[in-house]
């Protein structure tokens, strides 16, 4: 048998990524504040790009929400503005140095400061033990309860509420025995056994319990640094006499334009000409991947106000089921281009604002046929549990009894357990009151 070589040639049908295609997906994902970035990236890379800033009037600008980040804030976007004064470590550093002389109490607190975590107890890790003696941690931690809140410090809840105790309510000596010997007992919510133990009444635990509510287990909850962050919607609905209406809120970006000067040049010579054509073309391709995903996105928020109507009048317990695929197959686009289109975008509604997608749910069946969202279902949870009897509070088996016999909802007892997480819902056991 003779091996030989041959050339064929072979008709196949590829889909090739054009650069204008990838463009196009790459700016669908955007928010406008990232959009706003990748056209000022543009503009330095291409020359024949001129940027014209719009400056609208005062009535054009939406009231910004506040929402707090931490300071490890990766990027800078438009609206990062820089939170005033310093944080609270620093500030318990300077009372540490104004309020003790002794250079060794000033300079074990400092060390403490600095070791605190977010909510103002003390890191727990065995350098410590090699850095400071335990006499010297404790005189440290009873130091700190005079220049901070009561608890700070602490390696624990349980020393966190015995500190707050001892220096904001030295008389409460009850409340102290409860914590400091029966513990375990009280956040297992074991009444009976702690009103034998202690020799009371269960009406003299309530009391007890009522009044240890009121401890601060987060006694520095603030004192993380942060920065205060301004965010503006990349799409609004408003309300009006004659119903919704929405625009996507991108009228700051700056209009892209032609630099006649540049693009004059393409004369020169053929290199020159075949440069300049060349960032045309991406100019062309620029103006062109940015109507797209204007268009794109107005065609998603058409159907979603069409689809979720009831929410706008009713809020979240309204929200009916709506699948990207769904969306997708309503204005004859492929599920992925719905899911770019739809990520990282917040929008500003009459019922708050939020992460776009949460308009988007999936379902759950009926007895009669019909189905209903996820997050419907959890609020009529949360709304269950909170009118619950807290003597008797229902478990998640009961829950799911409830949903299938009086809601005609078909749903598991893990599935309620998963929600109740979800929602940062203690169990049955942990929501249960004293009975009296």
């Amino acid at each position: 048998m003779q091996i030989t070589l041959q050339q064929k040639q072979i008709q196949e049908l590829n889909l090739v990524m054009t650069p204008a295609l990838r463009q196009a997906i790459e700016l669908l994902q955007y928010s406008t504040y990232e959009l706003y970035d990748y056209i000022k990236e543009q503009a330095l890379d291409n020359p024949l790009i001129e940027l014209k800033e719009k400056h609208p009037d005062a009535s054009d600008y939406r009231t910004p929400h506040r929402i707090r980040s931490s300071s490890n804030t990766s990027s800078l976007s438009l609206d990062w503005i820089p939170c005033d004064g310093n944080d609270m470590r620093e500030e318990l550093v300077q009372h540490a140095r104004v309020q003790f002389q002794d250079p060794q109490d000033i300079q074990l607190l400092e060390y403490l400061i600095y070791n605190l975590d977010d909510n103002g107890y003390l890191f727990n890790d065995d350098s410590m033990e090699f850095t400071c003696n335990e006499n010297a941690l404790n005189r440290g931690i009873h130091l700190l309860q005079q220049i901070g809140p009561a608890g700070i410090g602490a390696r624990s809840l349980k020393e966190c509420l015995l500190l707050q105790l001892a220096y904001n309510h030295p008389e409460e000596k009850l409340a102290f025995t409860l914590i400091d010997a029966h513990f375990d007992l009280l956040a297992n919510r074991k009444w009976d056994d702690i009103a034998s133990l202690m020799k009371l009444t269960l009406a003299e635990v309530k009391k007890l319990h009522e009044f240890i509510k009121t401890l601060n287990p987060k006694p520095c909850s603030t004192i993380a640094d942060f920065n205060a962050e301004y965010i503006t919607p990349d799409i609004v609905i408003e309300e009006s006499d004659n119903g919704l209406s929405y625009f996507l809120n991108d009228r700051y970006l700056p209009a892209v334009q032609v630099n006649t000067e540049y693009l004059s040049m393409r004369h020169q010579n053929q290199e020159t000409a075949k440069y300049i054509s060349d960032q045309y073309n991406q100019i062309q391709w620029l103006l062109s991947s940015i109507e797209k995903r204007r268009a794109t996105i107005s065609k998603i928020i058409e159907v979603v106000l069409e689809k979720q109507q009831n929410f706008f009048n009713e809020g979240f317990i309204a929200l009916q089921p709506l699948t990207l695929k769904e969306v997708a197959d309503e204005i004859d686009m492929h599920e992925s281009t719905v899911s770019r289109a739809t990520a990282n975008k917040t929008i500003q509604t009459p019922k708050g604002t939020f992460d776009f997608r949460m308009l988007f749910t999936s379902k759950l069946e009926t007895s009669d046929g019909d189905s209903v969202s996820q997050t419907k279902v959890k609020k009529l949870l949360q709304r269950f549990i909170a009118e619950e009897n807290k003597q008797k509070p229902f478990s998640d088996q009961k829950i799911a009894n409830y949903f299938k016999t009086e809601k005609g909802i078909a749903i598991s007892r893990r599935t309620i357990s998963k929600y109740r997480e979800e929602l940062n819902i203690p169990s049955s056991r942990m929501r249960k009151e004293i009975q009296i």
